[in-house]
């Protein structure tokens, strides 16, 4: 079994004066494992990173890096590598100086500090770029020395607080695959701070989703998407249509759209229950009758190229729609297996 490199256990935080912070957070980062931290505006991603930092220390519980509590230690004693949201890289020193500076504040000799600096910067790809000063380089460059200083020192944990947000989205999206390439590369646990839901399904091992500071999901992103735990978790990962529901029987719901024919379930008749179906569970069907068929009128009609993505009318309620058909959309069918059941209400 790893052993874990990052550990939080059962910490807490409130700002003076507020009602904001984290509660009661558990969570165990393996050596090489990426978690992203995701959640709304507010809910306490960046305050959790800034504890394991050090920059905010917990009212309760315990921080532990490669096993040794760290809850009371200043920040450079945690020898964490931090990349902030905008990258604070010294304008009047050069690239190969600023990924350096961590090495210097260290006292580690000049010829030292320019071979590290140097690897850092073939491993990050900016080689040819060391003597430019930061003016002198795009944003996605800039993004790649906060990450090579970060990492330069050989850091117990990496900590990146939403590094791609300045970047322009092609940027972006090449950025991921860096970010991944590196991290991997160096066997690093990596806690990742977005509020990009692409972002985090795409780049981590697993995601912790937050909630009004409380952890409100733990789990790969497969799980996080296709088994959401709550109504919230499944609304705020991806598009989702939340239906709420009356139970007919063992295998049958009234919802605003119609009644629905479900997978077979043990709740009883009159229970009241929010279901999910994922929009590209949906399908765009020929008129007619038929389980789970309803006439559909279009409301809005998004054209992504490879997919639409359409809102429709269905009896007294709306469902939306991602496909891949062109055809006019007449009706729609609802696959009995595309229903999930959340939380009874």
């Amino acid at each position: 079994m790893k052993s874990t490199a990052v550990s939080l256990q059962g910490v807490s935080y409130r700002y003076p004066g507020t009602q904001a912070g984290v509660f009661d957070v558990t969570l165990d980062i393996l050596p090489g494992e990426l978690v992203v931290c995701l959640g709304p505006s507010g809910c306490g991603k960046t305050t959790l990173l800034r504890l394991v930092a050090g920059f905010l220390k917990p009212d309760i519980g315990t921080i532990s890096l490669n096993g040794a509590d760290v809850s009371a230690l200043p920040t450079r004693a945690r020898e964490c590598g931090v990349v902030f949201q905008a990258y604070a890289l010294f304008p009047h020193m050069r690239v190969w100086e600023n990924v350096a500076y961590p090495l210097r504040v260290r006292e580690v000799a000049l010829d030292e500090r320019r071979r590290r600096s140097a690897e850092m910067l073939e491993l990050v790809g900016l080689s040819g770029l060391s003597d430019r000063l930061p003016a002198q380089l795009s944003g996605g460059q800039q993004q790649r020395v906060a990450l090579a200083r970060a990492l330069v020192f050989g850091p117990r944990a990496l900590l990146l607080d939403e590094p791609l947000s300045a970047l322009d989205a092609a940027t972006r999206v090449s950025m991921r695959d860096e970010i991944r390439r590196i991290q991997r590369g160096q066997n690093i646990a990596t806690l990742l701070i977005t509020h990009d839901q692409d972002e985090a399904l795409s780049l981590a091992d697993r995601i912790v989703l937050l909630r009004e500071g409380r952890l409100a999901q733990i789990g790969t992103p497969q799980e996080i998407y296709d088994r959401p735990a709550d109504a919230f978790v499944a609304g705020f990962v991806g598009r989702a249509n939340l239906l709420d529901a009356r139970v007919i029987d063992a295998e049958c719901v009234d919802t605003s759209i119609g009644r629905l024919a479900t997978p077979r379930h043990g709740y009883a008749a009159g229970t009241t229950l929010r279901l999910l179906v994922r929009p590209e569970r949906v399908e765009v069907a020929d008129p007619g009758s038929g389980e789970n068929v309803f006439a559909a009128r279009v409301l809005r009609d998004r054209f992504f190229g490879a997919t639409r993505q359409i809102e429709v009318a269905a009896g007294e309620g709306r469902l939306e729609v991602e496909t891949a058909v062109r055809d006019h959309v007449k009706s729609v069918h609802v696959p009995r297996e595309a229903i999930q059941f959340l939380n009874a209400r």
